[in-house]
């Protein structure tokens, strides 16, 4: 056959349609491996592989678009991964002959990498590596890197590719309707940092029909000179009798064909829904329709779609790195912050939100507070299941009627990145400054057992949002205007299992541009200082966690049934021995107390926090520390 790059300047090329979507038509569960069926069922691949060439596909992908480690680590088969990807290619190539040519399919991870993740970018770019290198050992022609929404995660797919082989690389991002991937990034910021990061020919599939996609194209044209691919879903899936149909007609994916490669589409094809019959029509339609001759399209050039902008007004993204406006100074940015760049002491009670919404209890406790000299509310992130008012909420009142700055404790649970950065401005806007960002633990218990939780990012990859917003720029590279001003803290845990795991997350917190930390309760004043060797490096400021036991169950729940909580046998035994529950409860203070003042010498702040939420025994842990 024509070597594939001398074929794509002769003619457009038609690529396959929908593996997934043909193989659940023909009865395979959607919670099963697809790619597995490389190994028990590949005789059910190859034929799929076989209706997309004898519709006139002059180039099938194989079917390993999730057979990385991660995707198949999730099915028990992780260390199958070379097998799989090894006969993926080779069932493709027996199908293709020499009627068409063979892609080698990659997806994402399926996890969330830097700066968003704590998945660094060498352990992506090994992962991507290692099926890239199946793939080719397997002969696959070329690469198509598909349904990408993070521009850091396709970059590393890219380098790593590049490091196995010279092979051409299709890459795909997949975008919402209105043209920006899921994260935010434009056409015109991802389709110049994918030309610049190496790969062959850009494009978009998945998520969005023909139509939506078609404006995709023509912002991508008017700022890049590479060819494009499009490979569009067959339309929006309809519930029809409960399965997932796709109602976009053969012909009307057809027509559209047509209207991409006048806009420089030398690769069309199809993605969710889209049959042998589509890519029939496809076809036909195409086959007349050859490729201008090395057309170069200059940036900014007349006839662009006014809503593109040239890549040169966006700032370039590479990392956790962002060239934006000069961020606020971070004297500036709070009272909180001026007394840790001051060197002040810092004192801070937490108050948890209240069941329904009445928050005027908590604010007349957050006034007592003030007036008994506390420097800083500390509000946790949905402790508990509910139905109780939001953290964001409470901070707000409490600053607005209280007058005293808040600690908003701000996590990933159950909010995507989009939602998260609407949250953020929406709390920069009604005046809150310091954040503590967590990941946040799944809800397993309370009222609503079956609730399930959502983490689309981690604090790590939320500290790296933050310091955008503190840099005028959102996920997706775009201006917001003024920057953000948020004193930016996170936390770390004295008491984590895996204390090497625990270090190299703080790093990357760091990295990201945290500025003050807040750890979790502390017990052990030994182990402390173990913690403080290892993250001294970092010249933050600390604030240490103080937690007084109310009586001895409280104190056992947290020794054996607290994740990363270390109680000394000798400060359980203490309370076991307190007669009484009055005992009880002041031998919890008494501890809290020599904690504290342990810890005076060697931090910048204590915070108290109690779980019923008593002001008084918060206040006695603090007395005289100031």
């Amino acid at each position: 056959m024509t070597k594939f790059m001398d074929a794509l300047d002769q003619r457009v090329l038609v690529c396959d349609g929908a593996m997934g979507t043909m193989l659940y038509g023909k009865g395979v569960f959607i919670n099963k491996s697809f790619d597995a069926l490389n190994l028990t069922q590949p005789d059910l691949v190859a034929g799929v592989h076989r209706e997309y060439v004898q519709a006139g596909a002059d180039i099938i992908e194989t079917n390993t678009f999730g057979a990385n480690r991660i995707k198949l680590g999730s099915f028990g088969l992780a260390e199958r991964l070379a097998d799989v990807n090894l006969e993926g290619a080779r069932i493709a190539r027996r199908a293709a002959a020499d009627q068409a040519y063979v892609a080698g399919s990659i997806g994402p991870l399926g996890i969330r990498i830097e700066p968003w993740g704590k998945t660094g970018l060498d352990e992506a770019r090994e992962y991507f590596r290692e099926q890239g290198q199946a793939l080719v050992d397997g002969g696959v022609d070329l690469f198509i890197l598909e349904t990408f929404r993070d521009l850091n995660e396709i970059g590393a797919a890219i380098d790593a590719l590049r490091a196995v082989c010279d092979l051409p690389i299709i890459a795909q991002m997949t975008t919402e309707e209105n043209g920006d991937t899921l994260d935010g990034t434009t056409p015109e910021r991802f389709a110049p940092e994918l030309e610049r990061r190496g790969a062959t020919i850009l494009g978009v599939n998945c998520a969005v029909g023909p139509a939506p996609m078609l404006e995709t194209i023509e912002r991508m044209e008017a700022v890049t000179k590479l060819r494009l691919s499009a490979q569009p879903n067959a339309g929006k899936p309809r519930d029809v009798e409960g399965r997932n149909i796709y109602l976009c007609s053969p012909e009307y994916m057809a027509s559209y064909a047509k209207r991409f490669v006048l806009h420089n589409v030398r690769v069309v094809g199809g993605c969710c829904g889209t049959t042998p019959e589509h890519i029939r029509q496809i076809k036909a339609a195409v086959r007349a329709l050859a490729p201008s001759a090395g057309r170069d399209v200059a940036v900014g050039s007349p006839g662009h779609p006014p809503h593109a902008q040239p890549a040169q007004e966006r700032p370039a993204v590479t990392g956790v790195d962002v060239a934006g406006q000069p961020s606020v100074g971070r004297a500036q940015k709070s009272r909180l912050a001026r007394q840790m760049v001051a060197g002040t002491f810092v004192l801070g009670v937490e108050l948890l939100p209240p069941r329904g919404f009445d928050a005027a209890p908590m604010i007349a406790r957050a006034r007592a507070l003030k007036a008994r000299g506390i420097d800083v509310i500390n509000i946790p992130d949905g402790l508990r299941a509910g139905a109780r008012l939001s953290a964001l909420s409470l901070a707000v009142l409490i600053e607005q009627h209280a007058q005293i700055e808040t600690l908003l404790h701000y996590s990933c649970r159950d909010r995507n990145l989009l939602g998260i950065q609407s949250d953020l401005l929406g709390a920069h806007a009604m005046g809150l400054r310091n954040v503590l960002l967590i990941t946040g633990d799944p809800g397993r218990v309370g009222d609503f057992p079956d609730a399930t939780a959502v983490f689309d990012v981690d604090s790590i990859g939320l500290t790296n949002v933050v310091a955008r917003l503190n840099h005028g720029y959102d996920v997706g590279g775009q201006a917001i205007g003024a920057p953000t001003a948020f004193h930016l803290g996170v936390s770390v845990n004295p008491g984590a299992s895996n204390a090497d795991e625990e270090i190299r997350r703080f790093d990357y917190k760091v990295d990201a541009g945290a500025e003050f930390v807040v750890t979790r309760p502390v017990f052990d004043l030994a182990g402390f200082d173990r913690l403080l060797k290892r993250i001294g490096h970092a010249r933050l400021p600390i604030v240490a966690g103080v937690l007084p036991f109310e009586n001895v169950r409280n104190a056992e729940f947290m020794a054996n049934e607290v994740p990363g909580v270390r109680v000394p046998e000798a400060l359980m035994e203490r309370m076991r021995r307190a007669d009484g529950p009055a005992a009880a409860t002041a031998e919890g203070i008494s501890i809290a107390r020599e904690i504290a003042a342990g810890l005076r010498s060697r931090v910048q702040g204590i915070q108290v926090s109690t779980g019923s939420g008593n002001v008084e025994s918060a206040l006695a842990v603090l007395d005289g520390l100031r």
